[in-house]
């Protein structure tokens, strides 16, 4: 697959408070961002598990973004600064194991930003589409989905 054709699969956590409407308002105001995110709303960032981050990798999607609250505006008081550390250890486990930690991103917007979800997902996806596929599992041959193809 040449690199100019490859369009990355990115699976986003947001945050049901913030990000997640964030992303509602932002299909409501029909701001256009790329339908190359995949979004699982989870309570808090800081419920975001690095094993999460680590299954959607392993099925074959090629980046991850974890998304809640502005720090000091969690509707869990400290779960977006329990979601920063996580996310600092898992990229260094990640790129140990040989998985590019540019692949996870994180970012917080508000429940007003739907421009800010937007842009977010213009960058995250263009910076993983630069990196290119998600290559480290699709060697096992274990059938796993690897590509954004049927």
């Amino acid at each position: 697959m040449s690199p100019d054709k490859f369009e990355p699969l990115i699976v986003g956590f947001l945050c049901n408070w913030c990000s997640y409407a964030g992303a509602d308002l932002a299909g409501t105001a029909r701001i256009q961002y790329p339908s190359n995110i995949r979004i699982i709303r989870v309570m808090c960032s800081g419920r975001v598990d690095p094993l999460f981050i680590t299954k959607v990798l392993r099925t074959g999607f090629d980046g991850v973004l974890v998304s809640g609250c502005h720090p000091g505006e969690c509707h869990y008081q400290t779960g977006n600064y329990r979601a920063r550390r996580r996310l600092a250890i898992t990229k260094k486990f990640l790129e140990y194991i040989g998985i590019e930690p540019q692949r996870i991103q994180a970012s917080w917007i508000s429940a007003s930003e739907g421009a800010k979800f937007a842009e977010v997902v213009n960058e995250v996806t263009q910076g993983v589409r630069e990196i290119g596929p998600n290559k480290l599992f699709a060697e096992e041959g274990n059938g796993i989905k690897t590509t954004g193809g049927s």
